[in-house]
């Protein structure tokens, strides 16, 4: 059975935008690297011309303005940031400039421009090299936030994101990019359309995750079936705008939700996950609860990490707590 990884996805995502619209074109740090975005884009550039994939100087502000110049010009433009903690010098291209011309020109201009933003965890990279800030960009508006968990949606969402007319903030996760599912073809889906995903079916508890914590939480929900425990499972893949109606449904069969959020908890994606639906539902079997990182910044000690990330058995002894 043929089968598709994470970081496969991503370049077949590539290779497919490049061979099937011509005015694609891609620029960022590393991208002629074999290894410094890992193998998610390795030779596109022999195979599509360094006119078409540029590898641009350090230089995160002037690259993504570079990136946004081209998208008013019509070209669907990606910019890549290796690091999401080196993004935020890109800030004011992004939230004051991006994110604001569609409503200040009365929606009058399209803008294909889609950020790709990695985040890398673990592995002792420390506090400036191991942040996840996805929530700060899917607090804004007129941005689009795609967080991806699995591989077909890795690729999918990738070529839905590039194919969009607004711009788009796409988040992958290297934890994620050995996760391995069986292969299927492209398929272009309507960004506008897509909204969280049923992962699995379940009668006890609802469990709502993103990116990287949802693998975790399919692990943990197979674990907790054995012991008796039906955990629903609902990947958000779209942070912004978000459509909670998936999630509401879900809380009202099972009436129990934990939330899960890689991010801190502080103003985070978990916060407003569930006061969101705090005015839309009663909670039937208990207050919602949520498992995130450490407030603190990242520590560079391999067991000090172990204790910030979430592990699978967090979840497993969280949802046990919940459900007794």
């Amino acid at each position: 059975m043929k089968t598709l990884r994470y970081s496969e996805g991503i370049r077949e995502a590539f290779e497919y935008l490049l061979s099937n619209y011509p005015d694609v074109c891609l620029m960022g740090q590393g991208l002629w690297s074999p290894w410094y975005v890992g193998n998610s884009m390795n030779d596109l550039e022999h195979q599509f011309g360094k006119d078409r994939i540029m590898d641009t100087p350090v230089s995160e502000n002037a690259t993504t303005g570079m990136a946004l110049g081209a998208a008013l010009t019509g070209l669907k433009t990606v910019v890549v940031h290796p690091r999401m903690d080196f993004m935020i010098m890109a800030t004011d291209q992004i939230v004051n400039q991006a994110a604001k011309w569609q409503s200040m020109l009365g929606g009058g201009i399209k803008i294909p421009l889609t950020v790709r933003s990695i985040i890398n965890r673990g592995g002792e990279q420390g506090a400036q090299h191991s942040q996840a800030l996805h929530s700060w960009f899917a607090h804004v508006p007129g941005l689009r936030v795609v967080m991806p968990a699995t591989a077909l949606d890795a690729r999918d969402l990738l070529i839905s994101s590039v194919l969009c007319d607004d711009p788009v903030i796409y988040i992958d996760d290297r934890w994620c990019y050995e996760h391995e599912e069986a292969y299927k073809k492209v398929e272009e889906l309507d960004l506008t359309k897509i909204g969280p995903k049923y992962m699995r079916a379940g009668e006890d508890i609802t469990i709502v995750s993103t990116s990287y914590t949802t693998l975790l939480a399919m692990e943990a929900s197979e674990e907790l079936e054995r012991s008796g425990v039906q955990t629903e499972l609902v990947d958000l893949r779209v942070l912004n705008p978000l459509d909670i109606n998936k999630v509401s449904k879900s809380v009202e069969k099972t009436g129990r939700l934990l939330v899960l959020d890689g991010g801190w908890a502080h103003c985070g994606l978990s916060s407003e996950i569930i006061a969101s639906l705090s005015g839309v539902i009663k909670f039937e079997k208990g207050f919602p609860q949520r498992l995130t990182i450490h407030n603190s910044p990242a520590p560079t000690s391999k067991v000090l990490e172990q204790k910030y990330y979430i592990q699978k058995s967090d979840i497993i002894d969280k949802v046990i707590s919940m459900v007794d």
